[in-house]
């Protein structure tokens, strides 16, 4: 496979968008950043959800539970700035925390967006929930998929298997860390392929992180919150990440997805992940009724696992 070829990145992500078993809307926005990219489907008079994906991954990783949400609401799948992915940076680089949540603040504007629902998985959920610590108003409720550097630290034995993925990136290192973390049940194949070819292309690029969010303040107090933990994940010690999320949290819902790995929870092949999520929302005043729970068929094809 020839990692380098500019074509290779593209075609893999088409691969991977073809998972979505709906039409999607593709979005580019113009900001100051650069271009970023948005996968869009739903009603547009929808209450707007913008989905956060995790580190190493793109927009694509939604293709199970962006359908499920798209039943009630208006879903944005975005391809974060910087990290692999189709937004095309330009002008002002994303460099420190604060760019982060600027360019996050024109993605929301570029939408159209007074307020909306954030939902991040991984380094996703450190995205989401730093943007509502710093920007409260704009965020109607925030839902934080087994979230990393939110709560509690990595393992060590986490970040002692990454290592691979650095020193040699590709679709080899990327399916052997990812069968070691799912329990040998990674994701569809087109996205660890994604995800291989990905860590090659944007190798240079540096993830943009910070300290852990503070919600304590009085502006996020009352925040309507979930956070949904992987059963099985190895990323962290789930009992503490329970622990540091009431912390910062207090009102929020904490539950556990048993059987659900880190890397798996995002692709939601069941149709768990997203019944906990629609029932949260409809729980809220003013939402839309949560519809009946769907097979999982009807969301998209079967799991395809390699």
């Amino acid at each position: 496979m020839a990692a380098t070829d500019p074509s290779t990145f593209p075609t893999a992500c088409a691969q991977a968008m073809a998972r979505w078993p709906i039409s999607v809307e593709r979005l580019d926005l113009p900001s100051e950043f650069g271009t970023t990219r948005v996968h869009a489907c739903g009603p547009a008079d929808g209450p707007p959800v913008v989905l956060l994906h995790g580190g190493g991954t793109t927009s694509a990783v939604w293709y199970a539970l962006a359908p499920a949400l798209a039943g009630t609401h208006r879903v944005y799948a975005v391809d974060q700035m910087g990290t692999p992915g189709l937004s095309v940076p330009g002008g002002r680089r994303v460099r420190r925390p604060a760019d982060l949540m600027d360019w996050l603040d024109g993605v929301h504007g570029g939408l159209g967006l007074t307020s909306a629902t954030l939902l991040g998985h991984s380094y996703g959920g450190w995205v989401a929930a730093t943007y509502a610590a710093r920007t409260p108003r704009r965020v109607d409720h925030l839902v934080l998929l087994d979230p990393t550097g939110c709560f509690a630290p990595f393992r060590p034995s986490y970040l002692a298997r990454a290592v691979p993925l650095f020193v040699r990136p590709g679709e080899r290192s990327t399916r052997r860390f990812l069968e070691w973390e799912t329990g040998g049940a990674p994701p569809a194949p087109e996205l660890v392929r994604l995800m291989g070819v990905g860590a090659v292309a944007f190798r240079g690029a540096k993830v943009v992180t910070g300290p852990r969010p503070d919600l304590s303040g009085p502006a996020a107090a009352g925040l309507p919150a979930l956070v949904l933990l992987a059963g099985r994940s190895r990323a962290h010690d789930l009992r503490r990440v329970a622990a540091g999320a009431a912390r910062a949290l207090p009102g929020a819902r904490i539950e556990t997805v048993p059987g659900a790995a880190h890397h798996s929870l995002p692709e939601d092949t069941d149709g768990e992940v997203a019944r906990r999520v629609l029932s949260f929302l409809a729980a809220v005043p003013g939402a839309p009724a949560t519809p009946p729970a769907a097979p999982p068929h009807q969301y998209g094809p079967p799991p395809h696992r390699p």
